[in-house]
Parts: C-alpha cells; sequence; structure tokens
C-alpha cells in the first residue's frame, strides 16, 4: 500500500486544479437551483470528457514526452493554435479561481483584509511554494489537501441528508432556453477544462523523474483515483446546494466577498454554527488547491510550449511565466474585482467551446503512429471517444445558434 501511495500523484494534482469553481461555484449553484435535477448533465459530460483527459497521463507515460511534444509532431499549426488559445484564456482562469479563493479568505479569516489584498497574499503564497518547494512539494501537499477536502465534504454531505426534512426529488431537469447558457458553463468546467489533460502530461513527465517505478498502468491507475474523486466530490457539492439551498428563496451574489459569506453562512444557518470550520476548511481547501496547481500548470505549458516553437529558451522561462500570469492575474482583478460572475461565466464559457479541439487532438494523437499499439485506445475507449467529440461539438453548436 505504501508503494501504491508513492505512486499516486498528478492524479491528485488533476483533482486539485479540477475541483474548484466547477464544484464549489458551478455544481452548488446547480443544486440550488435544480435541486439534484441537473445530475445528469453532471454524469454525462464525466463521462464524455473522461477519455480525452485520460489520453494525457496516457501518452505521456506510455511515449516518456508530453501531449504537447505529440502536437508538435501533428503539426506546428497544431501547436501554435495551443498557444493562442492558452494566451486567450489563462488569466481569465486564474483570475476567477483566484477571486474566489480570496472571497473564502476573506470570509473565514475576518474582513480586515480587504479581498484585493487576500488576491496578492494568496498568488505571492502559492507563488513562493512552487518556486521553493517546487513539483516534489506541489506532489505531496496536494495529497494532504485532496485527502482534507474530501473528508470535510463528505461530512458535511452526511449532516445535510441528515437534516434535511422535505423530500428529496431525483427527477432529472432540462433547463429552458434562458438558462442554457447555465448549463453550458457548468459543463465548461466540469470536472475541468479539457486543456488540464496538457497540464497532467507534464505532471506525469515530472513524477517518473522523481519516480522511475510511475509507469502506464500506474498513471492509469493514479488518473481513475483522480478522476472518481473529482465526480464523487462534484455530487456532493450539487447536494450540498439541493438539500441546503433549493427553493430557499436566496440568489448568489456576482462579489466574491459576499457570494463566499453566502455559502458559509447558508450551510452553517442550516447545518448548524459547529460546521463553519468544516464547510470552510472544505470551501478554502477547494479554491486554494486550484489556484496553486493552474498557477504551475499554465505557465510550465507555456514554457514547454514556446520552447518547442522557438527552440532552447532560458532556464528561467517558467519564472517568467508564472510572473507574467501572476501580474496579468492582478490587472484583471482590478478592473474587474466586482464582476466574479461574469469572470466566471467567461472562463467557463470559453472552456467548453475550445473543448471539442482538445477533445480531436488529443484523440487524433493517441490514435497515431506516434503512439505505441500496445498503448492505444481499446474499442470501447475509441466508441466513447467517438461520441464524446459528438456530444461536445453538438451542444457547442447549439449554445452558438441560440446566442
Amino acid at each position: 500500500m505504501k508503494l501504491s501511495f508513492k505512486k499516486i500523484g498528478p492524479g491528485l494534482l488533476f483533482a486539485g486544479a479540477a475541483i474548484g469553481v466547477s464544484h464549489l461555484v458551478q455544481s452548488t449553484r446547480a443544486g440550488a437551483d435544480f435541486g439534484f435535477g441537473l445530475i445528469w448533465a453532471l454524469l454525462l459530460v464525466n463521462l464524455f470528457k473522461y477519455p480525452f483527459f485520460q489520453f494525457g497521463p496516457r501518452y505521456a507515460m506510455a511515449t516518456g514526452e508530453t501531449l504537447l511534444d505529440g502536437y508538435r509532431k501533428l503539426g506546428k499549426g497544431v501547436l501554435i493554435a495551443y498557444f493562442v488559445l492558452t494566451f486567450a484564456t489563462m488569466f481569465t482562469i486564474q483570475t476567477a479561481v483566484t477571486i474566489v479563493t480570496a472571497g473564502l479568505a476573506t470570509s473565514i479569516f475576518g474582513d480586515f483584509i480587504s479581498t484585493e489584498t487576500w488576491t496578492v497574499i494568496i498568488l505571492a503564497i502559492c507563488f513562493f511554494i512552487l518556486i521553493i518547494g517546487k513539483y516534489s512539494f506541489l506532489d505531496k501537499l496536494m495529497k494532504f489537501i485532496i485527502i482534507t477536502l474530501t473528508i470535510s465534504t463528505l461530512i458535511a454531505v452526511g449532516f445535510a441528508f441528515h437534516n434535511t426534512a422535505e423530500p428529496i426529488s431525483f427527477s432529472q431537469v432540462f433547463p429552458e432556453t434562458a438558462q442554457f447558457g447555465f448549463l453550458i458553463a457548468f459543463m465548461g468546467w466540469m470536472p475541468a477544462p479539457l486543456d488540464i489533460s496538457i497540464w497532467h502530461s507534464l505532471w506525469a513527465i515530472e513524477k517518473q523523474k522523481s519516480n522511475p517505478e510511475y509507469t502506464v498502468k500506474s498513471t492509469l491507475f493514479d488518473f481513475n483515483v483522480g478522476y472518481f474523486a473529482t465526480i464523487i466530490l462534484g455530487l456532493g457539492f450539487l447536494g450540498l446546494g439541493a438539500m441546503v439551498m433549493f427553493q430557499s428563496g436566496e440568489t448568489f451574489s456576482d462579489k466574491a466577498g459576499e457570494f463566499s459569506n453566502q455559502l458559509i453562512s447558508m450551510y452553517t444557518k442550516n447545518l448548524g454554527n459547529w460546521s463553519y470550520i468544516i464547510i470552510g476548511i472544505a470551501a478554502f481547501t477547494t479554491m486554494f488547491s486550484t489556484t496553486l496547481t493552474t498557477l504551475d500548470a499554465s505557465p510550465r505549458a507555456m514554457e514547454k510550449t514556446t520552447q518547442l516553437l522557438f527552440g532552447k529558451l532560458s532556464k528561467k522561462s517558467y519564472l517568467f511565466w508564472i510572473l507574467v500570469l501572476i501580474f496579468g492575474t492582478i490587472i484583471i482583478f482590478f478592473f474587474l474585482k466586482s464582476e466574479m460572475g461574469l469572470l466566471i461565466k467567461i472562463a467557463t464559457v470559453l472552456s467548453f467551446l475550445t473543448a471539442p479541439f482538445y477533445a480531436i487532438i488529443n484523440y487524433r494523437l493517441i490514435s497515431s503512429k506516434h503512439t505505441p499499439k500496445e498503448w492505444q485506445p481499446s474499442i470501447k475507449l475509441h466508441v466513447l471517444s467517438w461520441l464524446g467529440i459528438i456530444f461536445l461539438i453538438g451542444f457547442c453548436i447549439w449554445y452558438l445558434s441560440i446566442l
């Protein structure tokens, strides 16, 4: 068991990056607005995105190189498209997750420090963790965070179920046209944007450097552990929203601090004041882990992309991209600090609209001559991939047609 635990790492980093706004904000809102009615959407999007996320670590361990190296083999244009898409979205994504984290910090630790100041403090803490501790520290820290998050969330769900007096309905619903935008935003980051598959391939390569026993079979087991955790916790947060907030008459604020206060106070009002610390820990660790992993992954991916496009770069290019991302995040935050809802909507919808690109490219790569035959997808995974691509493209076309 000890050996197996050592082989777990990138899968939990994936979970740490995934379990954030999609769970704490979007899943809770789905439960608050629709009860348990959107379980179908949560399960369906997790099913259809599964192969494309799994192809990241699978390709990395089967070939010894990242998905970005594979993209370069498919053509320079693919890599350029990835660079443009990432540069266009990484600042909005980082700002969206950081602003929620800062709002929670203000609620939990007191508002004597403003949300703006908390934003800078959180980014600074994450920066020093990544620069001083590097990947190995991030790997160890994420195991602790995900275990803490899982335990505290499941406890909260258990008590919410115990305290619920109203009968629970599992009738499924499809949102009306006016609410279709929320459905797309909900699925856009559920369980995460598809470009996290690239981050996962980078983390898998880093993991293998410190643990040569980390193989294709290890990475698939590791990935499945992390992916299953994101589904369970997604259902948990949706359940909390449904049992605590559904038909309560409350509406969420788009301001980070007010939203965080609403979220925690509504839980404590229904579960009891004793639950404040549990909900606080669950919420803050959720968002801090996402802020930390996204701050590591986007610069890591941009460093690799620029290296493949322009040749060998400075050893400090990772540091350069982290600083670019931090300053870009702070600038966007101070311009749109009161528009948390808008930021999240923009980031999540963009992620869903770009999902078909990553799905098709990942599938092409894993099925190509660049992947050893023994590690190419099975017939079942091929079929699921085709269905997933049709699902993602179909919903994108539908959404664009009603704008």
